[in-house]
C-alpha cells in the first residue's frame, strides 16, 4: 500500500529542497484539500512524514528495489476492520520528503506531489488498492 515512483536520476538535477518545517505545512494543506466527505470520516491515522522509506516498507508493500516510495500506508484499511479492532494503535500514513524533492522540479511541482501522494495514501486508508486506482486513472 504505497506510492512509488521509478528511480528519476535526471529528477535529481532538478531537485527542489525545502525546509522540514514547509516540507509539513505543505502535507498540512494537502489533507486540508481532501474533500470534506472523506475528510471527515478519517479517524485514528497519524500522518507522518521521514527523509526516506524503510527496507520494511519495501519488503511489505512488495515494491522493487529500482523504485523510490513516496509515501505508505501502514495500518489496517477501513475495509479489513472488525470488531477486533476496537482500542487499536492509530494507522499511520507516511510521506517521504526526500524522494519528493528529488522530483519536483519547483515549488508549485512539489505541492502537486505532495498532494498526489496523500491522496494516494488516503484512498488506500478507505480500502482502495492500487489496482484500483490504476482503473481510476488516479495516476
Amino acid at each position: 500500500m504505497d506510492h512509488e515512483h521509478p528511480h528519476d536520476h535526471a529528477g535529481t538535477n532538478n531537485m527542489h529542497s525545502v525546509e522540514p518545517e514547509h516540507f509539513e505545512e505543505l502535507v498540512r494543506q494537502a489533507m486540508d484539500a481532501l474533500p470534506e466527505n472523506f475528510r471527515t470520516k478519517i479517524a485514528n491515522v497519524d500522518f507522518g512524514i521521514e527523509d526516506w522509506a524503510r527496507p520494511d516498507d519495501y519488503a511489505r508493500t512488495k515494491t522493487s528495489p529500482n523504485a523510490m516510495l513516496l509515501g505508505v500506508y501502514r495500518g489496517i484499511p477501513l475495509t479489513r476492520r472488525g470488531a477486533h479492532y476496537n482500542l487499536a494503535l492509530p494507522d499511520t500514513i507516511i510521506i517521504f520528503q526526500q524522494p519528493l524533492e528529488r522530483l519536483a522540479r519547483d515549488e508549485a511541482d512539489l505541492a502537486d506531489r505532495v498532494n498526489q501522494v496523500v491522496r494516494h495514501e488516503v484512498a488506500h486508508y478507505f480500502g482502495i488498492s492500487d489496482a484500483r486506482l490504476q482503473e481510476l486513472d488516479a495516476y
